[in-house]
């Protein structure tokens, strides 16, 4: 929106500076922190109000993690209400609103944090651990990945059509780290099977990370940083010609909204750094998780994102290795799945697992910005 005030620049010089997307994304992150500090106190003091506490485990680990979390059943969780709202306010206000990943995003925001709101109310109401079941969180997932994709392809499509040779597909190519050229350079409708599995792996992956007070938010802002940058030099034209990345010219304004991610992400800190005062819950997992696999979409770096977010992956992995090894054997790998709670069980204190796993995740996110010159 106040990108707009560009136009008036003849009147006043100074307003020139709104259709830089650097002083955009800069603005929106601020915005995003800003308003988190505001409205976190009012969003935690309602959610409290409302009795949505944080419901434990049940079955054999509720004493286990009762000695390591036992002041933790209380808390209020769906935080992610405020990551989601600082996140649109700020993007909103400067991302440039004709943009068509813009849309993708922010439906992709909406549509799974809605599904988190959804599944989080379950488990308040139920008091238990469990909510919406597996099945029909994955079939909204996938519903909500395939529009999203949709907008940005179609979209694609549309300007292909008009323009003829003089656009080449962006979205619908398939691109591996290292190599300047896509593998593939058009996958046709095999693009609606394989970018919606990034968008819902990533969204399950975060949510299997948010298990520690500030965890899974540390973790997302390191990662959205990184791709902060990835989308902004794709996005410019000279700089990806430089770097021999893909480059497309709406790729540029998702920096704005990586920003404001960082922002929000942030500014959630503020309060569910530990001890938490409020959980983010699925309602900002599943959103968070879904949202850096769209991101990593609109600047072709979808397979990356398994380097730069990988503590998502190794979270994930830990499950799925645990789960399959119990099936297989009758034995667990790790002490308890996910992984985080296996250091825990070893001793490690809660400050002390959060702590080093955003140091490992801002290592893979430093990694990942190394493959920029390596094509």
């Amino acid at each position: 929106m106040l990108y707009y005030l560009s136009e008036l620049r003849d009147h006043l010089q100074v307003l020139n500076v709104f259709q830089y997307q650097t002083f955009r994304a800069a603005g929106a992150g601020l915005t995003a922190f800003v308003f988190c500090l505001l409205f976190g106190n009012r969003v935690i003091l309602k959610l409290t109000s409302l009795k949505v506490g944080q419901p434990i485990r049940t079955k054999e680990e509720v004493h286990r993690l009762a000695e390591l979390h036992g002041g933790k059943g209380g808390t209020p969780t769906m935080g992610g209400i405020l990551i989601i709202g600082a996140l649109l306010t700020a993007t909103l206000l400067w991302a440039r609103p004709t943009n068509p990943f813009i849309w993708a995003l922010v439906f992709t925001t909406l549509g799974l944090g809605a599904l988190g709101f959804m599944d989080d109310y379950l488990k308040v109401t139920r008091k238990k651990s469990a909510g919406a079941s597996g099945k029909m969180k994955l079939i909204v997932q996938f519903i909500v990945a395939i529009i999203a994709v949709g907008i940005v392809y179609f979209e694609e499509r549309n300007a292909m059509a008009q323009a003829g040779e003089a656009v080449k597909p962006f979205i619908s190519a398939f691109y591996v780290p290292f190599m300047k050229d896509p593998l593939i350079k058009d996958m046709g409708l095999f693009t609606f099977v394989l970018l919606p599995v990034i968008i819902v792996g990533a969204s399950n992956a975060v949510n299997l990370t948010d298990g520690l007070d500030g965890l899974a938010a540390g973790c997302t802002v390191s990662v959205a940083f990184a791709y902060a940058l990835f989308t902004y030099v794709a996005g410019h034209s000279e700089v990806a010609e430089y770097l021999l990345l893909p480059h497309n010219q709406h790729s540029g304004e998702v920096a704005v909204f990586c920003a404001a991610l960082i922002g929000s992400g942030l500014g959630f800190l503020w309060f569910n750094c530990h001890p938490a005062r409020v959980f983010m819950g699925d309602t900002g997992s599943l959103a968070l998780g879904g949202i850096l696999g769209m991101v990593a979409i609109c600047c072709k770096q979808e397979l990356l994102l398994a380097v730069v977010g990988g503590v998502f992956v190794i979270e994930a992995l830990s499950v799925i290795l645990q789960v399959g090894s119990f099936k297989l054997t009758g034995k667990r790998i790790f002490k308890m799945a996910p992984i985080h709670h296996h250091f825990e069980l070893m001793g490690w204190s809660e400050s002390r697992v959060i702590i080093r796993f955003w140091i490992v995740s801002i290592m893979f996110a430093l990694f990942g910005l190394m493959t920029l010159k390596l094509r």
